[in-house]
């Protein structure tokens, strides 16, 4: 049976609950040995649901035989990053500040995979307060990768990425503010997604730059993410932030069709750090899609460093604003890295936070026509490097460390600060063992495109369906 579970994909997963061949009892209880023995080992677990959790699957199992589903994750046991509030539930989002924090609300997408029948297992590690590329917790260790313990799962979704890439659970919420969920998607084998900035509601759900967070899925499989965006999108009367633009059933889209696509590929920025291996899977990854029909268009990208450094300074003064309060109070309790990436924050002037926003809106435009003006979606490297080692990201020489960060963040800040949807593909694996993948980038709200791509090529791919077989 554990090797069957391992196998699945969520959707295949939930197919199987719905049509009772496997039970939600059998599937609960099966993640939650795995959380418990494995879990530990990867360091990606904050909160554990106790047994009590079976009597809700036991709940759905009854409703499922009386012709009753709730919806399309009916009975899938499910875990999610520790920023998300669920009332009663400690959500410490990977620090000593938030340590006793209880939160007497839950997070509208919480709530929402609730009223879809999905199962919440518990809270998964993540970087202190979201700050980090690659899973560094200095309050509560790193996490590990389920491809290799002594290499990083990437951060700040850190936990969603080690439990779902070691099939824990088969499916998970994180955020992205600068790479989040593409990071731990690359390193872990995954397929993830960054909507519209504005796609998915936020309420209830620590912030760390409201400019620029995103909540999204981390799931075996393209048609995962589908399901799960599907579930959580949409307009939320808590969250003013949030589109009102309607949401299409992600899932109905996926009809394998991208003949005729046309993808854009840059000339410049995206490529000047790739490694050689890395670079040939992402020149295969484009192959497969030539195959499916679709066409290539090489084009020029507008100046990305100043986009990234505009990022930068939108969440170094949306954090600090998240945390003078704890900072006056409780500085001590922050890990010295972390502090020192918020409280420069505090020094910005208000004039310099007001023009990085005010050209937001100019620069995203510029963006989008000089890479999709004559293309539907762009093609990017997710993580330019191999997988690292923890070594490698923190007690190595200062130098190396701060460019194997900056490789790992590359190809991503920059997209938030646009705002645009962003989507994590895995495409094989580098000669260290260890998966990598490509980034597909599209014009905001066209999720739905991107997880057309991304589908198609699985399709015709295995990489989402390989993992550790822990």
């Amino acid at each position: 049976m554990s090797q069957d579970l391992a196998g699945l994909t969520l959707v295949e997963l939930a197919t199987a609950i719905a049509e009772g061949s496997i039970t939600s009892v059998a599937a609960t209880t099966w993640s939650l040995e795995r959380l418990r023995r494995i879990g530990p080992q990867l360091n990606c677990i904050a909160v554990l649901s106790d047994d009590t959790v079976l009597a809700q699957a036991e709940t759905l199992d009854r409703e499922r035989a009386a012709g009753k589903l709730r919806g399309k994750l009916h009975g899938v046991p499910l875990a999610h990053k520790d920023l998300f509030y669920r009332a009663g539930r400690v959500a410490a989002s990977g620090s000593k500040v938030r340590a006793g924090f209880v939160p007497d609300t839950t997070a509208t997408v919480l709530e929402r995979l609730d009223g879809a029948g999905a199962l919440d297992l518990g809270s998964l590690h993540m970087c202190e307060f979201a700050y980090s590329p690659t899973g560094f917790n200095q309050q509560m260790g790193h996490a590990r990768n389920p491809w290799d313990r002594e290499r990083v799962p990437g951060g700040s979704s850190s936990g969603s990425g080690a439990a779902v890439g070691a099939r824990l659970v088969h499916g998970s919420l994180g955020s992205d503010s600068g790479g989040s969920l593409r990071h731990p998607a690359s390193l872990c084998g995954l397929s993830g997604l960054k909507p519209t900035q504005t796609r998915v509601p936020r309420f209830g759900v620590l912030p760390l730059s409201h400019s620029l967070d995103c909540v999204g899925p981390l799931a075996p499989a393209a048609r995962d993410v589908a399901r799960l965006l599907s579930v959580i999108a949409g307009a939320d009367v808590r969250d003013a932030t949030a589109s009102t633009q309607p949401v299409p059933d992600y899932e109905s889209l996926l009809d394998g069709d991208i003949c005729g696509l046309r993808i854009a590929v840059p000339d410049n920025y995206y490529y000047d750090t790739v490694a050689d291996e890395v670079r040939a899977l992402l020149e295969a990854s484009l192959d497969v899609l030539r195959g499916l029909g679709a066409s290539v268009v090489r084009v020029t990208v507008p100046d990305i460093p100043q986009v990234n450094s505009l990022a930068q300074l939108v969440m170094a003064v949306e954090a600090a604003t998240v945390h003078r309060k704890w900072l006056a109070e409780r500085r001590d309790d922050y890990g010295a890295i972390v502090r020192s990436r918020v409280e420069p924050g505090l020094l910005v002037s208000a004039v310099r936070y007001c023009e990085a926003l005010n050209l937001r809106a100019r620069i995203t435009s510029e963006f989008i026509d000089a890479t999709l003006g004559q293309a539907d979606v762009l093609h990017l490297p997710a993580v330019t490097i191999p997988v690292p080692t923890i070594d490698e990201t923190t007690t190595d020489a200062p130098d190396r460390v701060n460019a194997r960060l900056g490789a790992i963040t590359h190809a991503t800040r920059g997209i938030n600060y646009l705002g645009l949807p962003a989507a994590s593909v895995p495409m094989g694996f580098t000669a260290n063992g260890m998966p990598a993948g490509f980034q597909l980038v599209g014009r905001p709200f066209d999720e739905g495109g991107l997880l057309r791509v991304a589908d198609a090529y699985q399709r015709v791919t295995d990489w989402h369906r390989r993992h550790p077989g822990l």
